[in-house]
């Protein structure tokens, strides 16, 4: 798919993160999709979730972002690959604590189906701490695939963990 310079795609990016300051890291993310993926949109309020898949970990602070850009799909998950990278994230197994964490939720309406990539997010409907955010931000959002709006997907998820506003505030006072 070829696209011009003018061209660009909504895409949305969920940010986790559970080791080190949790909220300098989500706002150095944000800066570094600015700059190397393209314009934000709306940007979700931040949610404090406990770890999922492996829970012996600290909590997560998580963030869905709207991101309109030039890229394809696959020049989008090497530059979040290389922002994780440059944050400090090194892989070392499944569903382990990290600095930074950017998946790649939705490109668009496209359905992206590679060893590399797949795109609407394949986990997407089972887990709450990233439904609740997306939902903040785009409820009528439709998945391509599944046919269903975030508001519905999210009414029908069978995650039970607990998705929490985190306090900004109480952090900000806390900092200084």
């Amino acid at each position: 798919m070829q696209m011009s310079a003018l061209d660009t795609t909504d895409t949305y990016l969920l940010l986790g993160t559970n080791l080190g300051d949790r909220m300098v890291l989500l706002k150095q993310a944000l800066t570094e999709i600015n700059a190397k993926i393209g314009t934000l949109g709306c940007i979700s309020s931040i949610y404090e979730t406990a770890a999922w898949g492996n829970k012996n970990q600290p909590n997560y602070l998580n963030q869905v972002v709207q991101v309109a850009t030039t890229l394809s799909p696959v020049q989008l998950l090497e530059q979040t690959q290389a922002i994780e990278k440059k944050m400090g994230r090194e892989r070392h197994g499944k569903w382990e604590a990290r600095l930074i964490d950017i998946d790649i939720l939705f490109y668009g309406e496209c359905v992206v189906d590679r060893p590399d990539l797949q795109v609407p997010h394949p986990h997407l409907a089972e887990r709450k701490f990233t439904l609740v955010p997306l939902q903040e931000i785009a409820p009528l959002l439709v998945h391509p695939l599944l046919r269903k709006n975030i508001t519905e997907l999210l009414n029908q998820t069978t995650d039970q963990l607990p998705v929490k506003h985190y306090n900004t505030k109480t952090y900000e006072q806390h900092k200084l």
